[in-house]
């Protein structure tokens, strides 16, 4: 599925003004910086108004003064809240060089802690707009970059990211080790199409594939999920699974002997992602549909606030 530029534009934006409605009055906003707009004698001419131009200005003169092309800037919002969205269609699998274990690690409130410190070999069209500080997935988690080499005119570069020891917890990166296949993702371009669905890369746990099977070119997989997650995971809704959208083909939320879901990947897909290197009793990431969690906690605000008026009601009824 498809979303034109307008919805994912009108998505990206609304996350904008989230974020500058979190902004103190008395802080400084330090914006990422973005194209300069042409000024307007550089500005496009429609045949409406060059009929007003002197006929000295020919038209290598008018080709002259037309835009150069904008860069298309991935990273849109204020430093320091940075939201990355991502759409679960991996752009390629880079290679995991290192993985240095236990590595110390300084956390946001100052302490320290141990993680582990990826490095990853990937393509240099996957690198050449990323900076150290941007936003990447992996395996369907979002990262900060840290150390960053396009291997410009080398065709390959490579990237570090830190694993935090609460990602640690929740997703399938600690068993990741170097010549692992990971899957990789840049955040969406502003101006982009979404051809997945929106991922945040905050994943929600890790699942176990249960079992494997092919039928045709397909190749099917069940999954067992954490039991928290379950209730979001619907058939034929979206989930990404290592950061790869897919859809839930069938559900079953029977604890005897244990949850479970379903998901297909076409011939195509199988080429392209991880999750076809994955045996019976691997771990994978699970990130449900956002969508999912915003409506249930929408619907438990609203069912407690319905619980207290009917409370009231009685505490009324009985003093009359």
């Amino acid at each position: 599925m498809q979303s034109a530029a307008p919805l994912s534009g009108c998505i990206l934006a609304l996350a904008c003004l989230h974020n500058l409605l979190l902004l103190p009055s008395d802080a400084a906003p330090s914006f990422i910086p973005c194209p300069p707009h042409p000024s307007p004698s550089s500005a496009r001419l429609s045949p409406r108004h060059s009929r007003f131009l002197p006929s000295s200005f020919t038209s290598r003169n008018r080709r002259a003064h037309q835009p150069s092309p904008v860069r298309r800037h991935r990273c849109f919002l204020r430093r320091g809240q940075l939201t990355a969205l991502f759409s679960g269609i991996v752009e390629e699998m880079g290679t995991v060089l290192s993985a240095e274990k236990d590595k110390e690690m300084t956390l946001w409130d100052g302490t320290s802690g141990r993680g582990v410190e990826l490095t990853i070999e990937a393509s240099e069209g996957t690198l050449e707009d990323c900076y150290v500080g941007c936003s990447m997935a992996v395996n369907g988690v979002c990262l900060t970059v840290t150390e960053l080499d396009k291997g410009e005119g080398e065709g390959r570069g490579t990237f570090t990211v830190g694993v935090a020891p609460e990602t640690l917890r929740r997703t399938n990166l600690d068993d990741v080790s170097a010549g692992n296949a990971v899957n990789l993702e840049r955040s969406l371009p502003a101006d982009g199409r979404c051809s997945g669905h929106f991922v945040q890369g905050h994943v929600d746990g890790t699942g176990v594939v249960l079992d494997r099977w092919s039928e045709g070119e397909s190749l099917w997989l069940k999954i067992g999920p954490p039991a928290e997650v379950m209730p979001f995971i619907v058939e034929k809704g979206f989930i990404a699974v290592d950061g790869t959208s897919l859809t839930v083909c069938d559900v079953n939320r029977s604890h005897d002997p244990q949850p479970w879901f379903t998901l297909m990947l076409i011939a195509h897909t199988q080429q392209c992602v991880t999750l076809p290197t994955r045996d019976v009793g691997d771990r994978v990431n699970i990130e449900v549909d956002v969508m999912g969690k915003y409506v249930a906690q929408a619907a438990g605000a609203l069912i407690d606030r319905v619980n207290a008026l009917e409370n009231k009601v009685k505490e009324l009824e009985g003093q009359t």
